[in-house]
């Protein structure tokens, strides 16, 4: 892919030339996603684009779908500073840190409401987590709950037995194992051949990711389950942050505290909206069975119990804390 690192290494130029240039001139900054122009995420990150253009002199020119970096690349770049922005999907870090997977266990944060809270706790963890590596978050927002794809209908935890699931982190890849499933971790853009091969035969992803990869054309059964509302994260890599004049880290944290409210409120909405978009696509939607949705409950209290395990004190004081405000 000499094309991409060429594409990189240009962006390194202009960003570097960008700081030498100073606080008083334009500055434009590369950023990397993975997700598709029709996905939510990056609509939200659009307008968090606009915003910055309009009330700083920072220009930032978003290259979306992973056709900059991989999604599962683009924290190291940021850190590398081989770009100074970017998103990331929190749960894709697990091995790093038990932290990243907290809100991917099912039903521990599995409405808005909870979601919000727990991120708030987390938020001082992960800054000073960033904050050692470089970096800086500046803005979360969630994805939709959670749902099965299937070329079956889900009637109990019997029909999941032996099938082959992608999923899309450790977190999720030990409840599927646990509700029956070969569960195996993919990256997004290799579902669709991943299903033409066979290595796949479901998914557990959202509905937002199901529209993205055209699900329908591999599967018949959308079956709800909320559960877990994982988070994206925007990152900026604190060497560029640092250098922009005091007026264009304002704005910028104006535009991210604006963001961060938008994106929630647009994940909100969709879960609706797209259950009727893959139903126009000829799907079969419906909600879990309650024995899934207990099957699942009781499999998010022993992952809890395993996740301290792994835990820090201070990550799992974060748990406490959340706990308590329950």
């Amino acid at each position: 892919m000499a094309w991409t690192r060429n594409t990189v290494a240009s962006a390194v130029v202009g960003a570097t030339l960008a700081l030498a240039s100073g606080p008083a001139l334009a500055v434009d900054w590369i950023m990397a996603s993975g997700y598709s122009e029709d996905n939510f995420h990056t609509k939200n990150i659009r307008a968090f684009i606009d915003e910055v253009g309009k009330t700083t002199s920072v220009k930032i020119n978003l290259n979306s779908n992973d056709s900059l970096i991989k999604l599962d690349a683009i924290k190291t770049a940021v850190q590398r500073g081989q770009v100074p922005i970017g998103e990331i999907r929190l749960g894709v870090y697990g091995n790093e840190d038990p932290m990243y997977i907290l809100a991917g266990l099912p039903f521990i944060a599995s409405n808005y409401a909870e979601a919000w809270l727990l991120k708030d706790l987390q938020k001082s963890y992960f800054a000073d987590k960033f904050a050692k590596d470089g970096m800086r978050i500046l803005y979360y927002a969630p994805w939709p709950g959670q749902g099965f794809y299937t070329k079956f209908p889900v009637n109990s935890t019997e029909d999941f037995k032996a099938k082959k699931l992608r999923i899309y982190s450790i977190a999720t890849q030990k409840m599927g194992e646990m509700l029956g499933f070969n569960a195996t971790i993919l990256p997004f853009a290799e579902v669709p051949q991943a299903f033409s091969t066979g290595l796949i035969e479901a998914l557990f992803t959202s509905p937002q990711t199901g529209i993205d990869i055209q699900a329908w054309d591999n599967t018949s059964h959308f079956t709800y389950a909320g559960a877990i509302l994982s988070k994206n994260a925007v990152i900026v890599s604190e060497r560029y942050f640092s250098a922009l004049s005091d007026a264009d880290k304002a704005g910028i944290l104006a535009a991210a505290a604006k963001a961060e409210l938008r994106g929630w409120e647009m994940s909100a909405q969709t879960t609706s909206d797209q259950m009727k978009i893959l139903a126009k696509n000829g799907m079969t939607t419906s909600n879990a069975p309650p024995q899934v949705i207990d099957a699942m409950k009781k499999i998010g209290a022993v992952m809890m119990d395993d996740w301290r395990k792994t835990a820090s004190p201070e990550a799992a004081a974060v748990l406490d804390r959340y706990l308590a405000l329950q």
